[in-house]
């Protein structure tokens, strides 16, 4: 029995106490406020913290390789990161031509409109619905938008529709979506708004689900008087594929999730994948959806070149990281 004993201590001592191989790199440490509060000291110290903030010192890297490299840069984001501050982020970058291509969803578009008509205001996750209603208060997560903002988005867009109509009926020309957006942009003639500034610096911006929100409701109100009003949806992504394809670098940056990752994702199969890409969001990939999956799936479809490319997903919230992002990378 001792002999087994000893056997089994032996046998468990291997195991636990295993030599390892020693190994090159950089060492975890974290911040040292000895040194008093320095914040691009601390955002340096991510790269050594681990996790996700050593992926976020990765994602500043891949991002100011994009610009050494003066590769164009499409930018993604998802509607909910237009009715937050990040739009102002975003605004920011189409001011001074950061990014040469911008790409959401219906409310991205009608949201940077909608909030120069009147700021959003910070309410509460908790709220009840029941009775917001009642007070005709939208909410998005935290964040509380009058139904009013909507009445005044209704007449803007019927003025813009009445021209766009006329011009159809007497051209017999069909605009595209982005030719639509265009003159949104130029129309709110707002130097708050990220498509006044896209519309001013030629920024390239896209919507490949345009009617998904409070445009494609007054689409709807419009055509009752008006229903051979025609849009073309096909010539957007025609010009995205082939503009794309003339790159000779290409870096993606997705804020959020949803139809606007692939639209850029895809668009960069046409060049045999991006150069560089980063995604922010908090989504798991055990679902299967594009807009979950980490850089490596995109890898497998050519969207982002093999074995060059590099690329990194941050995990975690857009509206903390993204400004972050920028004060380390374009602001600089």
């Amino acid at each position: 029995m001792k002999n087994t004993g000893k056997n089994t201590e032996k046998i468990s001592r291997e195991n636990i106490l295993k030599n390892s191989k020693e190994i090159d790199g950089i060492s975890i440490k974290g911040y040292n406020f000895n040194k008093g509060v320095n914040y691009e000291g601390i955002l340096d110290s991510y790269l050594s913290t681990g996790f996700q903030a050593s992926h976020f010192a990765k994602a500043v890297e891949i991002i100011n390789s994009m610009i050494k490299d003066k590769a164009t840069v499409f930018l993604g984001c998802s509607s909910n990161l237009v009715t937050s501050g990040i739009r102002d982020i975003v605004r920011y970058l189409a001011e001074h031509k950061k990014i040469d291509v911008f790409v959401t969803t219906a409310g991205g578009i009608e949201e940077d409109i909608i909030k120069c008509f009147g700021d959003f205001k910070l309410g509460k996750f908790s709220a009840s619905g029941e009775l917001l209603r009642e007070q005709g208060i939208n909410r998005t997560g935290n964040i509380f938008i009058p139904n009013s903002r909507y009445v005044e988005y209704e007449k803007f867009m019927n003025k813009i529709l009445e021209e766009i109509y006329d011009e159809q009926k007497r051209t017999g020309e069909i605009i595209s979506v982005s030719e639509f957006i265009k003159i949104l942009g130029k129309e709110i003639n707002n130097k708050d708004s990220i498509l006044y500034w896209c519309w001013k610096n030629d920024i390239k911006v896209y919507c490949p689900a345009i009617t998904d929100g409070s445009t494609g409701d007054m689409v709807h109100f419009f055509m009752y008087k008006n229903p051979d009003l025609k849009m073309d949806i096909f010539k957007d992504i025609h010009d995205l594929n082939e503009y794309t394809t003339t790159r000779k670098k290409t870096g993606i940056i997705i804020l959020g999730k949803g139809i606007m990752k692939h639209h850029i994702c895809n668009a960069n199969l046409m060049r045999n994948g991006a150069d560089y890409a980063v995604y922010i969001n908090t989504g798991e990939e055990w679902d299967g959806a594009d807009s979950n999956a980490r850089p490596d799936e995109a890898v497998s479809w050519g969207k982002i070149q093999q074995n060059k490319g590099e690329a990194i997903k941050v995990f975690g919230d857009a509206t903390i990281l993204f400004p972050l992002l920028v004060a380390k990378t374009f602001a600089k």
